[in-house]
């Protein structure tokens, strides 16, 4: 009988790969479902313990073992946990759910009301930061829990980040932050794509431009990242423009929750959807400059 393990993984693209990846080289026993056969396939080269389902992904843990989901959106979330094969009905009390994904507040709290009936606990830690960071540590994750459940993670979130922040107990906390966060980086990349397109019409060089900006006031950690690709053409997805355009929907709906009107925000969510408009949503979100050219 194969050995149970520490952590479940279910979703091993981009982020939850390099999350599986770090863990492998420090040593973690991890079993892994993604619907993706490749994917799964190089989880399972790495050493991971593949599964057919997130049920069987749920069933290999340890008695304190966590199930990290890592997933998009709240659909997928739901069917991780609750749907066909779902992890959710065989999940032990003493054991742990890591929702990754940037969720909605109210999402985030239902799904630990839910799993505090059958006595798991959630561990409510959105990441930030890209593939690359991820599998190197460096990565930034936003970690609402109990006491208790923050007490026994730390092995865990440890081995994950150098960068865990605590943000709260309250269920919800650690997506409210990340939705704060993409809603910045939303309205920076929107503004570096802009300045960039605005660079190529005055007749400036555009990459010599990013490395004044880099350098400048006017410099972001997302617009350098992105605009660097973008300037070359590159526009294999490391972050889908889909996955943007999402989470300024949540945020501006959350800002609705609480009779905050933000303009920047707003308008932010409507150009990531005209960017789907486009036919983008397989292309990295640093397709913003290709729409930003068009004006």
């Amino acid at each position: 009988m194969t050995n149970l393990t520490q952590v479940a993984v279910v979703g091993a693209g981009n982020m939850g790969g390099g999350m599986l990846r770090r863990l492998r080289g420090l040593g973690w026993s991890v079993a892994v479902h993604d619907i993706e056969p490749q994917v799964q396939s190089q989880a399972v080269a790495l050493g991971a313990v593949a599964c057919e389902s997130a049920m069987e992904a749920a069933r290999m843990l340890v008695p304190d073992g966590v199930l990290m989901v890592v997933v998009v959106d709240a659909a997928q979330t739901e069917t991780v946990l609750w749907g066909e094969g779902g992890a959710g009905p065989v999940l032990k009390p003493g054991q742990s759910v890591m929702l990754c994904a940037t969720l909605g507040p109210a999402t985030v709290q239902s799904q630990a009301e839910r799993l505090a009936h059958r006595g798991i606990d959630v561990i409510d830690a959105p990441m930030s930061g890209g593939p690359v960071r991820a599998q190197e540590g460096t990565m930034s994750l936003m970690v609402a829990c109990s006491d208790g459940v923050w007490q026994r993670s730390q092995k865990l979130l440890n081995a994950l980040s150098q960068q865990v922040f605590r943000v709260g107990t309250r269920a919800g906390d650690g997506a409210r932050t990340k939705l704060v966060n993409n809603l910045l980086a939303a309205v920076n990349l929107v503004g570096a794509a802009e300045a960039m397109a605005l660079a190529e019409r005055l007749g400036l060089d555009p990459a010599g431009t990013l490395s004044v900006i880099e350098a400048s006031s006017g410099q972001s950690w997302i617009g350098s990242d992105r605009m660097r690709r973008a300037l070359a053409d590159d526009f294999e997805p490391r972050a889908h423009v889909t996955l943007l355009a999402k989470d300024t929907g949540l945020a501006v709906q959350a800002a609705d929750e609480v009779a905050f009107d933000p303009p920047l925000g707003r308008l932010a969510r409507d150009l990531f959807a005209q960017a789907l408009g486009q036919g983008w949503a397989d292309l990295d979100d640093a397709a913003l400059l290709k729409l930003m050219r068009q004006r």
